[in-house]
């Protein structure tokens, strides 16, 4: 009988085979976080052409290149004076990430996925409600929407969402003193936070903390901006 090559991955994800995976990228998660990380990986693979959710690879690739971030985050989360159980809103969730491997691993507070394209806000609805997750919602709509309607955000999220000048802009007249915008990034905290401010806006924000990791190679940054 022919020995399995250390990367093999059976076509569909198995908590057995995942738990391996993520053992060889580092991370140990309880065995609770399994069977809705298997399902969201299956779901990904069956969703991704007909909602354009991720690029091309198999569900192995996809938790090496995109899921992990999720696991990343959660520890630099937990480093941070966020207020308690805040209202987090996961703008542009698209796919949901980094929310629901997120929610899987750190159910704290109530987390709002917020995504304006029809296709994606169906598939993340209809993953919550096949996996529930506590404390978990889709918005159909525009952020701009959301922050509006939504009680005041102590937690925003964004990954590839729009710059984060823009974001800034956008979610600080609905976010208190103490509140934190994190994204997720390809390049570090911009030097600008250490400078003193030249745009009216920016006054209103502080760089708190950063974080980096590899992956493939390369680096990849959180940041935390804090609402003074």
């Amino acid at each position: 009988m022919s020995r399995r090559s250390p990367d093999y991955a059976p076509a569909v994800p198995e908590p057995e085979a995942v738990r391996l995976a993520l053992k060889r990228f580092g991370f140990f998660l309880p065995d609770a976080v399994l069977p809705p990380l298997c399902a969201y990986l299956d779901q990904l693979g069956k969703w991704k052409k007909v909602a354009n959710l991720t690029g091309p690879g198999d569900w192995l690739e996809i938790l090496g290149k995109l899921v992990l971030d999720s696991f990343h985050l959660a520890p630099f989360l937990d480093s941070l004076d966020l207020p308690s159980n805040p209202l987090c809103l996961d703008l542009g969730a698209g796919a949901g990430l980094p929310g629901l491997p997120l929610r899987m691993l750190r159910p704290v507070g109530p987390h709002v996925l917020v995504e304006a394209r029809e296709k994606r806000a169906l598939f993340l609805r209809a993953f919550l409600a096949a996996h529930p997750l506590p404390g978990t919602s889709v918005f159909h709509g525009r952020a701009e929407d959301c922050l509006r309607k939504c009680a005041s955000a102590g937690l925003i999220l964004s990954r590839a969402f729009k710059p984060w000048a823009q974001v800034l802009e956008m979610a600080a007249p609905h976010m208190q003193s103490g509140s934190f915008c994190v994204f997720l990034s390809l390049e570090p905290l911009p030097e600008i936070f250490s400078a003193p401010r030249t745009d009216a806006f920016l006054e209103d924000w502080t760089g708190d903390r950063q974080a980096s990791y590899i992956v493939g190679g390369k680096a990849r940054y959180f940041w935390a901006l804090r609402k003074i």
